[in-house]
């Protein structure tokens, strides 16, 4: 005799583990779409700013402007943390930039598993930092895969996935927010789904071939090298800003480069003073291939940001300049 189908929840007991802004839109997606967020998970509150004062993640406040219990422990490898996770009872818990580890216990408790939103077309770009890694290497596309959560980083079976051209000028800001609100709009979809079929989502397994790691960045990944291509560090520009920050030093004081534009006229004839000098008033600087960049925006050590032609003119950025 065959087993009757097991019949959908009427409600589905969706818990949310995220930290930032990219996963606030998945979670005010789904509370915009009107489903029973049991339980948010977020990284404690840190101190952020000049003034180091502690504060709650993006995802931890607007849950708590809902009334949604809000958990944030600094570990789910205690049993402890996994008893409590387990008692939410929840059908399905989705996963989107949260930053802890889950462990085994963790990722079974839920009855449908843990569906992560990641911000790649898995699997390449697997890992901490998909948005910047995507265009500092000048990927034509990226997207969004929503991927059957297992104990390996970012190997589980995908769902579902969904493609975004990258514009040529496109920066990590911009990107952040396309692939946030396509996320949103997949783990709705997602969830609808799984409420009508009550089964977990089907999946396949990630291909073999083209894996790549978007490892963790740093201050130092900011850095520019002049001597590199003007094409690679345009890139190193859009993809860095906000974070890590892109930088250089002039005089051994620290200048951030906060937006700057790529020199396409092949008409130009390549310059031939050293990589790194400013030539111009228009804030051109000469990289390594002999091409140039445009610094449009600045931050010169212990002052505000500015335009690159005010600095030049306020005296804070000099023609002739070596930027190292």
């Amino acid at each position: 005799m065959t087993a009757e189908p097991e019949k959908p929840p009427e409600k589905l007991r969706v818990g949310f583990m995220g930290t930032p802004d990219f996963a606030l839109t998945a979670l005010k997606a789904l509370c915009a779409a009107e489903y029973e967020i049991i339980c948010v998970y977020s990284q404690p509150p840190r101190p952020k700013g000049r003034g180091q004062h502690i504060q709650a993640s993006p995802v931890q406040s607007y849950a708590e402007s809902r009334a949604i219990p809000v958990f944030t422990p600094t570990t789910l490898k205690t049993p402890e943390a996994q008893a409590a996770f387990s008692a939410h009872n929840l059908d399905i818990a989705v996963v989107a930039a949260y930053g802890l580890i889950l462990p085994k216990a963790i990722l079974n408790a839920p009855r449908y598993g843990c569906i992560n939103i990641h911000a790649s077309l898995l699997p390449r770009w697997r890992g901490a930092s998909p948005i910047q890694r995507a265009i500092l290497e000048g990927d034509t596309q990226s997207g969004v895969t929503l991927m059957q959560m297992d104990e390996g980083l970012d190997t589980g079976p995908e769902i579902m996935k969904e493609t975004l051209e990258l514009p040529a000028r496109i920066t990590a800001s911009q990107l952040h927010d396309d692939l946030a609100a396509l996320g949103g709009r997949m783990i709705v979809e997602a969830l609808k789904e799984l409420t009508r079929t009550a089964q977990r989502l089907p999946s396949k397994s990630q291909e073999s071939t083209g894996v790549t790691y978007a490892h963790l960045l740093t201050k130092n990944d900011g850095r520019i090298n002049w001597h590199n291509e003007a094409a690679s560090i345009d890139r190193q520009i859009r993809a860095l800003n906000p974070w890590p920050g892109v930088w250089t030093q002039n005089q051994r004081k620290r200048l951030k480069i906060l937006a700057a534009t790529l020199e396409t006229d092949d008409s130009l004839p390549a310059f031939q003073e050293p990589a790194g000098m400013v030539i111009d008033q228009q804030a051109r600087v000469i990289c390594g291939d002999g091409n140039t960049l445009k610094l449009l925006k600045i931050q010169p050590e212990n002052a505000k940001p500015m335009e690159a032609i005010s600095a030049l003119n306020g005296g804070h950025l000099k023609i002739g300049d070596l930027l190292e």
